[in-house]
This record gives C-alpha cells, sequence and structure tokens, in this order.
C-alpha cells in the first residue's frame, strides 16, 4: 500500500524509517519530511493545513493510508477530513483529539471518571486565578490550556513566580493557547511516559520512556519540547504498567466512548508515580518526540499492521514485541534554544556518528543546502543508541554527539541520570 506520513521531525523520521521497512509498504510519502527521510521515501510539499490539499495528493498518489505525526492535524480535524474522503487514518479524530488540545477538557473527564490526578481548577481570567494561587500556596503548576508546542507548562516553586506565569499565559505568551489557564497542585515523584495504542474500544499497551524536559543539566532552566529520553522507564515494572492500563487508560477509553468521542490512534499519558501508584499529568495525542526516537528503536515487529489495526479497530491482544535493550537519545539543538535557536549553522560528521555501533541519528530540525547540511530549527538532530543497559546505550549515544561537528549546537550531558543513578 501506499502511505503518507505527515511531519517533519526526528518522530518522523523515525516512523519513516520503521514505515520504510514494512513488508506491507508500496510507497512511502513523508509531507513536508527532512533531509533524513528522503533517503526511505519521498519528500512532498503538501499544505498540511489544507486538508482538501492533503485528500487530493492522496486520490492522486493511490494513497489508502495516512500516519499522522503531530498534534496540531489532530486537533484541525485531519483525520475526520481524510475519512469522510474514504482515506483510512492513523490518529483521534477531532473532537477526541482535546484530549491534548485542552488541558481543561481531560482534567474534567478525569473527575468525571475517577481517573487520578492532581487537584485543579479552570480560569478565564487573572485576578481569580491568582486568588486560587494565594489560597493553595506554592509549589503549584500553572498550564496554557491549549496547544503550546510543549511549553505551556510552568512549574511554580513560590506564590510570585505563579502569579508571574498566570500574567505571562494571559498576556500573550502562548497565543491563542493561553486564552484560559488550568491551575493544579504539584505533584511529588518521578515522571514517566507511558503510551497505548487504541481503536476506540480497546488499549494495548506499548511502550514506556522516561524524557528530560528542562533545559539544562540537572533538569534545570525551562521547559522545552524534550532535551532527550530513554525507553523502557526502569519505574514502570509490569506491575506499574498493568495499573496505568486499567486506573488511567482504561477508563479514560471508555469514558471517551460513552461521551460519544471513542479515541483511536495513541495515547501518550505524561505520568507522576508518586507513593500512591500513578497520577495523570497530562495527555497528548499522537506519538512522543523524542520518545518515539527510543520506543521504535526497540520495536521488534513490523509497525505498519499495529497502526491499521488500531485506525481499523481491530487491534490484537498483544503484547507488542519489544526488544529488552535500552535505547537512549540525545536531542542535538542550536544554540540560543528554547527561546531563540540560532539557524544557518554547518552540520557535519552525521554520517559518521550513524556508522558507530548501535547509534542512529535522526534528522528534526535541519535543511540541505547544495552539500551543506544547516540548522534549520530548534531541536536539530536526535542522536539515538541502543545498548544491553542503560550506561551503554548512554555512551555509544554520547559517542555518537562527539563524533558530531556542530559549534553552533548544545546538549545536555545528563540523558539518563535518574536511572543510572537508580
Amino acid at each position: 500500500m501506499n502511505v503518507l506520513l505527515i511531519g517533519s521531525g526526528g518522530r518522523e523520521h523515525a516512523l519513516a524509517l520503521c514505515l520504510s521497512c514494512s513488508s506491507h509498504l508500496t510507497q512511502l510519502f513523508i509531507a513536508p519530511g527532512n533531509p533524513g527521510t528522503e533517503a526511505l521515501g519521498r519528500n512532498v510539499t503538501l499544505d498540511v493545513a489544507d486538508h482538501r490539499a492533503v485528500v487530493d495528493f492522496c486520490k492522486l498518489m493511490q494513497v489508502t493510508f495516512v500516519v499522522v505525526g503531530p498534534e496540531a492535524p489532530l486537533v484541525a480535524g485531519l483525520v475526520d477530513d481524510l475519512e469522510t474522503a474514504g482515506v483510512l487514518a492513523f490518529g483521534p479524530s477531532k473532537a477526541a483529539a482535546q484530549l491534548e488540545g485542552s488541558k481543561g477538557f481531560t482534567k474534567d473527564l478525569c473527575a468525571e471518571f475517577s481517573i487520578p490526578t492532581a487537584d485543579y481548577q479552570r480560569f478565564s481570567a487573572a485576578e481569580p486565578a491568582k486568588a486560587y494561587v494565594r489560597q493553595r500556596g506554592a509549589p503549584i503548576v500553572v498550564k496554557a490550556d491549549g496547544l503550546a508546542a510543549g511549553k505551556g507548562v510552568i512549574v511554580a516553586m513560590s506564590i510570585d513566580e505563579a502569579l508571574d506565569a498566570i500574567d505571562l499565559i494571559f498576556g500573550g505568551a502562548f497565543g491563542a493557547a493561553g486564552a484560559e489557564v488550568v491551575v493544579e497542585d504539584f505533584l511529588e515523584g518521578e515522571e514517566a511516559s507511558f503510551f497505548a495504542l487504541c481503536d476506540g474500544t480497546r488499549a494495548l499497551a506499548f511502550a514506556s520512556a522516561q524524557d528530560h524536559k528542562r533545559v539544562g543539566e540537572g533538569d534545570t532552566g525551562p521547559n522545552t519540547g524534550g532535551m532527550g529520553a530513554y525507553s523502557p522507564a526502569p519505574i514502570m515494572t509490569p506491575a506499574m504498567s498493568d495499573r496505568v492500563m486499567r486506573e488511567i487508560i482504561a477508563p479514560t477509553l471508555a469514558g471517551m466512548s460513552v461521551r460519544g468521542t471513542p479515541f483511536k490512534g495513541v495515547l501518550f499519558a505524561g505520568l507522576m508515580i508518586g507513593a500512591k501508584g500513578p497520577k495523570l499529568i497530562e495527555f497528548n495525542a499522537r506519538f512522543g518526540d523524542p520518545e518515539t526516537q527510543v520506543m521504535l528503536s526497540r520495536l521488534d515487529e513490523d509497525l505498519l499492521p499495529l497502526l491499521l489495526a488500531s485506525a481499523r479497530g481491530e487491534l490484537p491482544a498483544g503484547p507488542v514485541k519489544l526488544s529488552p535493550q535500552t535505547a537512549l537519545t540525545v536531542v542535538y539543538a542550536a544554540k540560543g534554544y528554547p527561546d531563540s535557536p540560532e539557524r544557518g549553522s554547518e552540520i557535519k560528521g552525521v554520517e559518521r556518528a550513524a556508522a558507530l555501533p548501535g547509534v542512529t541519528v535522526f534528522h528534526a530540525g535541519t535543511k540541505r543546502e547544495g552539500l551543506r547540511l544547516l540548522a534549520n530549527g530548534g531541536r536539530v538532530l536526535n542522536v539515538t543508541a541502543v545498548g544491553a543497559s542503560v550506561a551503554q546505550a548512554q555512551a555509544r549515544a554520547y559517542a555518537g554527539v562527539d563524533a558530531i561537528d556542530w559549534p553552533g549546537g548544545f546538549c545536555r550531558r545528563d540523558i539518563g541520570w535518574r536511572a543510572l543513578q537508580a
């Protein structure tokens, strides 16, 4: 079959690599793709926001299945419009994608269906939100309700910091995403990411990972889209994974069905594992970035049939076949990220890094200018490695980083520290 993959980041490079290996694939198109995906399929220039253009492309090129990578097209209803036109697509409907598109929507769902999460309130104006903060105290978490590229969450360690965060969000720092604010209690514990494939009525546990959101070593500085990750997350034991499926994933799927908005696609649960078990921090309605790069590096079966089964409502009983090895990825970002990443600097040595044992380099924010590879975004490369342990995967990944010649980039040097410390 002909498949269209939507997106251009490291996540999509990892998805393209898996899809390109499928025995079910005839031709792979990536819109718009990046210099890494061009070796795996055909990059195409397509305005993804123009749903009619996407449908027309699918008809012209006989594409029968579309895999949507990023969240914005899902929240905008691309899957709905494709399926109305008779094109099968992987991902939730516009209504179901509200699980990521509105943090308030998700918190209300949790309250209605007894899904464990932090206590919260929603606000559409600054002063009531500030009064709530003063009442609850600090630390406390302030979130822009809508999509903010992973940066609309402020963990405030003092009341003043929380008040400033409220002013920042309502002041337009995150655009329309900040029209409403969610203020919630600070959760203690260890964070983990858990992914389940869903077909509207059933869920299949996929994999776990741990992300490193803060830009600086030791988990310092502002939140980013993610500076690195590893999989599996040691804290997600089989018993804990079963609890997450039972206490969080299953009631969410049931609740969405009851509401008439069944969820298909991948449900990405950001979790806090505390003394009383798992609590939901937030949902994403798509594969994570950079978690996908490490999870798919461990996948030991054909990805395409799994995604097709999700879209068709025919998920198998499982389990998903994963390597017992550890995968770890280091995000190589442009200097100035996350505030003002510097574009245009030349990157050399990617092929040298990718030739090292166990190492794969995924492109994210790159572009080609003739024979030169240039930085063209914030998170530019994902240097990923597989090893028998976290320590081995980490050593291989940083050997890959060190093989790349890019003075315009930087990375954290402590990815995987929590697992190594444990």
